[in-house]
C-alpha cells in the first residue's frame, strides 16, 4: 500500500468551507461558539492526479456542528458520535476509543473544524481534543490522522487555550490553514453579547459558565466546596 500524500491547501480550504457552511446551521447563543466539523477519508493517492491537478474527492464520513445533537454538544463531538452511530457503536457506552476499529490507517482520516478543538469545557464535559486523541488508542496509525482548523479559539470562555499543546503531547498532527479566519470568527461569535467601553472600543462580553450547562457531577462538586464567609457577607441580593 502506498503512503498517502498530504492533501493540498486548496483541498483543505474546500473542506473548511464546507465546515463553515455547517457552522452557520448552529443556533446563535451567547454561551457557545458556532463551529462546523467534517471528517474526511483520503485513501492512498485519492487526492492526486497524474497531471498534478487538485481533486477534492476525499470521502466525507461524517459531519457535525455545535448543538446539532441533544445537550451542550460541540461540532467535533457530534461528528464523531454520528460516525459511530452509522456503524452501530454507542460512544456513550464504549467511548471514542471504539472509533479506532472504524477509522483504520487505510482510511487516512482528517478532521476539519472551523475553530481549533476545545481543550477545556467549563461544563465539565470531555474536551474535544481528548475525544480526538482517544480515537487513536489501540493503533496510533488509525483514528484521526490529522486535525485541520481555520482559526484559533478566541479567549471568550477559556483564556490561553492549551488544546494544541495537548495534541502535540499526544502525537496528533495539526495544521492551521489561513484564509477564512475573519468569516469563521464572525460566524462563531454570532449571538454573543457586545459591550462598549469608554474609549469607544466594542468587545465581546466575557461570558461566564451557564449553570444550566454545568454537568450534574460538576454542580455537585461546586456545591461541596467551602465558601469564604467574608465573601458571603459581601454578596448582594439582586433578585429584587
Amino acid at each position: 500500500m502506498s503512503t498517502p500524500s498530504e492533501p493540498s491547501r486548496s483541498t483543505h480550504l474546500h473542506y473548511l468551507e464546507h465546515a463553515l457552511s455547517l457552522a452557520r446551521l448552529s443556533p446563535p447563543k451567547p454561551t457557545n461558539f458556532r463551529v462546523g466539523c467534517v471528517l474526511v477519508s483520503f485513501p492512498a493517492d485519492s487526492h492526486a492526479t497524474p497531471n498534478g491537478a487538485d481533486k477534492h474527492d476525499g470521502e466525507i464520513l461524517a459531519t457535525g456542528y455545535t448543538l446539532e445533537l441533544e445537550g451542550n454538544t460541540h461540532a467535533e463531538q457530534n461528528a464523531l458520535t454520528k460516525l459511530a452511530g452509522t456503524h452501530g457503536v454507542s460512544l456513550q457506552e464504549r467511548g471514542e476509543e471504539a472509533l479506532n476499529e472504524i477509522l483504520t490507517s487505510e482510511k487516512n482520516v482528517y478532521l476539519y473544524t472551523t475553530l481549533e478543538p476545545c481543550g477545556l469545557r467549563l461544563s465539565g464535559a470531555t474536551p474535544c481534543v481528548h475525544r480526538i486523541i482517544a480515537t487513536r488508542q489501540g493503533n496510533a496509525a488509525g483514528g484521526v490522522r490529522k486535525v485541520i482548523f481555520g482559526a484559533r479559539e478566541p479567549g471568550t470562555f477559556v483564556q490561553d487555550s492549551q488544546s494544541l499543546r495537548v495534541l502535540d503531547e499526544a502525537g496528533v498532527p495539526w495544521e492551521y490553514v489561513s484564509g477564512l479566519d475573519e468569516e469563521i470568527l464572525n460566524v462563531a461569535k454570532e449571538g454573543h453579547v457586545e459591550q462598549v467601553f469608554g474609549d469607544g472600543k466594542v468587545e465581546g462580553k466575557k461570558a461566564g459558565t451557564n449553570v444550566d450547562e454545568i454537568s450534574p457531577e460538576e454542580r455537585r462538586r461546586q456545591e461541596q466546596q467551602p465558601r469564604n464567609p467574608k465573601k458571603r457577607m459581601m454578596e448582594v441580593d439582586l433578585s429584587r
